[in-house]
C-alpha cells in the first residue's frame, strides 16, 4: 500500500496552487506550527520579537537530534546555516522554498541526517508588515505570483536598510538573534530587478575583499567555485549578480558593494559568510522558487561539509580584530584586476520608444549570445585609519550604546570622574542627501579633522575596547567616515547645529572687537574676503563667520564628535 507523499500531507499553498501562489502569512505560520506540533524533534517553532505593527515576529530551527536550546548548541561548537526570508515580501520564492524544505526536513529522515550536527536556523518572514500588505500591483517588473506582498514595513521602511541604524522592532529583535545564534553562514532570499539575461538565478556574495583574511579567500577560491559548478550540474547555471559597468551586461559587470546597511554587508561585521541570491524577476514564478530551493540547498550541503573550516576561519578573523589597529572604513572597485567570466546573455537593441521622441532599450531574446565579460570581483579600501586603543561614548549617546551591546560588543563603564588625554574628530564638512533616505538624512561624505585635547568624562560613560573579537562591529559604527557609521546615518546630527544665535545690530560692533582681539580670526577673515567678495557684501554672511569661527563665542560641542579615542583610562565593570 503506498504512503501518502509529504507534500501530501503536508502541502504548501504554491504546492496546492498552480505554481504561481505563494503564502499568506498567517497559513505560513500555521504551517510551521502544525509541523513543530507533529515533528517536536526535529523542528522548534518559537517567537523571536515583534514587528512594528503589533504582529509577532517567529524563528525556527531544525536538529537532526532534537537538541534546539541556543547556549548548549553554541557550547557544543554545532555549526549554524541561517535562512532569512520574506525582508522584501514581493520578493517571496524563498518564503515558500524555505516551507517546503522544512516539511522535506521533519518527513524525509535521510535529509535531516544529511544535516549531521549542523542546525538549520530560519525566519520563515522577517517583514511581517509587509507580507499582510497583499496585492498584485507594486512589483513593477515581475513575472508573478498572482499576489504577494509590500516591500517596506508597517514605518514604510525597507528592512534591508536598517539592519545597522535599527529603526524597526524588527531590525532591533534581528541585531539581538543573530548575534546570540552567530551563524556561520547566511542565505537572505531575493527577487532582482535590472538587465535582461538568460539565467533565473543570481548570486550576492559578501565582498570577499572586503571581508577579508583566510574567510575572504575561502569564499572567493573555494566556496564560490563550488556553488557555481554545483548549481550549473542541478540544472540552474547561476551568474554573479548583474550590476552592469554601464548601460548593458555586455560591457561587463562589477560585484555589488553591500555595505553594512544590507544583510550580507551586516553579517561581515560578525564574520559570517553571507549570500543574497537574486532570482531574475521576468522568468517564470515557478523557475524562481525551484532555483532558490537549489540554492539554499547547495550552499546548505556546502555548509555541511566544511563546517570544520568555516568555523576555524571565523575564529581566526576574531582573534586577529582583536588585535588589529589599521582598519578600512572605505571601499570600491578595483578596475585593475578584472577577471572573466562565461556569460550568457541577450542581445541589447535600441528602437524608437512609441512614448516620446527617444530611443528605448530592449533584451531580444531571439538572440542569445555566450562569452566572456569583464567580472570586477575585487574591491580596495580608499580610507584606512589607525584606530585608538578604547573608544569613549558619554552616556548621553543611549541609542548608540544599545545598538553596541545588542550586537555583542563588550561595554565598560566609567566608575568615577576622569580627566582624559584623547584623541578627538571635529566635523569639518558634510555632504548629506537632498531628500530623507530610510527616514534619515544621510550624510554620503564626511570630512574629518583629528586633534587630542583633554576632555571632562563622567562616571556612567561607556567605553569599548578594541581588543575584543566584536571589534569590528564597533570600528565600522564609530569611525564617522565609514560607510555605514552612525554619524552618516544621523545619529549625532544634533552636534552639527550651533545653538546660540547674536542680534545683529548688536554682533557688529562685538565683531570688530574680535577682529582686533582675536589674530588668528583676522587673518582668516581678510582671506574670506579675499576668496568671496559677493559674499563680504553681505551682512548675514560677513557675521556668521565671525561668531563661527571666533573664540569668544565658541561652543566647544559645535561639530566636536562625541565618541573619543583613549589610550589609557580607569575603568569599571562590564554592563
Amino acid at each position: 500500500m503506498a504512503h501518502p507523499a509529504p507534500a501530501d500531507l503536508y502541502p504548501t499553498p504554491y504546492e496546492r496552487g498552480n505554481q504561481n501562489q505563494t503564502t499568506q502569512w498567517t497559513e505560513c505560520i500555521a504551517f510551521y506550527e502544525r509541523l513543530a506540533a507533529d515533528f517536536p524533534r526535529t523542528l522548534h517553532f518559537f517567537q523571536m520579537g515583534v514587528a512594528d505593527n503589533g504582529l509577532p515576529l517567529h524563528a525556527g530551527i531544525v536538529s537532526g537530534d532534537g537538541a534546539f536550546d541556543r547556549a548548549q548548541i553554541k557550547a557544543d561548537g554545532r555549526p549554524v546555516f541561517f535562512n532569512n526570508n520574506g525582508i522584501h515580501p514581493g520578493e517571496p520564492e524563498g518564503i515558500d522554498a524555505c516551507m517546503a524544505l522544512v516539511r522535506d526536513f521533519c518527513t524525509q529522515p535521510e535529509r535531516l541526517a544529511a544535516l549531521g550536527n549542523t542546525v538549520f536556523l530560519f525566519i520563515p518572514v522577517y517583514n511581517v508588515d509587509g507580507c499582510t500588505n497583499r496585492q498584485s500591483t507594486s512589483r513593477v517588473n515581475q513575472l508573478g505570483p498572482e499576489q504577494f506582498g509590500f516591500r517596506a514595513n508597517g514605518r514604510n521602511l525597507d528592512l534591508n536598510r536598517d539592519f545597522i541604524k535599527c529603526d524597526s522592532l524588527a531590525a532591533q529583535a534581528f541585531n539581538t538573534f543573530f548575534t546570540a545564534w552567530d551563524p556561520d553562514v547566511m542565505v537572505d532570499t531575493h527577487t532582482s530587478n535590472g538587465a535582461d539575461y538568460q539565467y533565473t538565478m543570481t548570486l550576492i556574495n559578501t565582498q570577499t575583499d572586503k571581508l577579508g583574511g583566510g574567510l575572504g579567500s575561502f569564499l572567493r577560491d573555494t566556496m564560490l567555485p563550488d556553488i557555481y559548478r554545483a548549481m550549473a550540474e542541478r540544472g540552474w547555471p547561476t551568474c554573479p549578480y548583474v550590476n552592469p559597468i554601464r548601460a548593458t551586461p555586455d560591457d561587463g559587470i562589477e560585484d555589488f558593494l553591500e555595505v553594512p546597511r544590507f544583510s550580507t554587508g551586516y553579517a561581515a561585521l560578525h564574520h559570517c559568510i553571507g549570500f543574497m541570491p537574486e532570482t531574475h524577476m521576468l522568468k517564470p514564478f515557478a523557475d524562481r522558487y525551484a532555483s532558490m530551493r537549489t540554492l539554499v540547498e547547495v550552499v546548505l550541503a556546502f555548509t555541511v561539509s566544511h563546517a570544520a573550516q568555516i568555523q576555524n576561519l571565523r575564529r581566526a578573523a576574531r582573534a586577529g580584530a582583536s588585535t588589529q589597529r589599521r582598519w578600512p572604513l572605505l571601499w570600491q572597485p578595483d578596475t585593475s584586476r578584472p577577471a572573466a567570466f562565461r556569460f550568457k546573455g541577450y542581445a541589447a537593441v535600441h528602437r524608437p520608444s512609441v512614448l516620446g521622441a527617444y530611443s528605448r532599450l530592449a533584451y531580444d531574446r531571439s538572440q542569445p549570445w555566450e562569452r566572456d565579460i569583464p567580472w570586477y570581483n575585487r574591491c580596495v579600501p580608499t580610507l584606512e585609519v589607525d584606530t585608538p586603543k578604547w573608544y569613549l561614548i558619554p552616556q548621553a549617546w543611549r541609542e548608540v550604546i544599545e545598538r553596541l551591546q545588542c550586537n555583542g560588543v563588550v561595554v565598560q563603564r566609567l566608575a568615577s570622574d576622569q580627566t582624559l588625554q584623547a584623541q578627538v574628530y571635529r566635523i569639518v564638512n558634510v555632504v548629506s542627501r537632498a531628500q530623507a533616505y530610510e527616514g534619515h538624512l544621510f550624510h554620503d561624505a564626511v570630512e574629518v579633522s583629528q586633534h587630542t585635547e583633554s576632555i571632562q568624562a563622567h562616571a556612567g560613560d561607556a567605553v569599548v575596547d578594541l581588543a575584543q573579537p566584536n571589534a569590528r562591529y564597533a570600528v565600522e559604527t564609530l569611525e564617522p567616515q565609514a560607510h555605514d557609521s552612525f554619524f552618516r546615518w544621523g545619529f549625532f546630527n544634533s552636534i552639527l547645529e550651533k545653538k546660540e544665535a547674536y542680534s545683529d545690530y548688536v554682533f557688529e560692533d562685538t565683531a570688530l572687537e574680535m577682529l582686533q582681539t582675536e589674530p588668528e580670526l583676522r587673518a582668516r577673515f581678510d582671506a574670506w574676503k579675499q576668496a568671496f567678495p559677493a559674499r563680504a557684501a553681505k551682512q548675514e554672511d560677513v557675521l556668521d563667520f565671525i561668531f563661527s569661527h571666533g573664540q569668544r563665542f565658541h561652543e566647544p560641542e559645535w561639530r566636536r564628535y562625541p565618541v573619543v579615542g583613549l589610550s589609557e583610562v580607569k575603568l569599571g565593570e562590564d554592563c
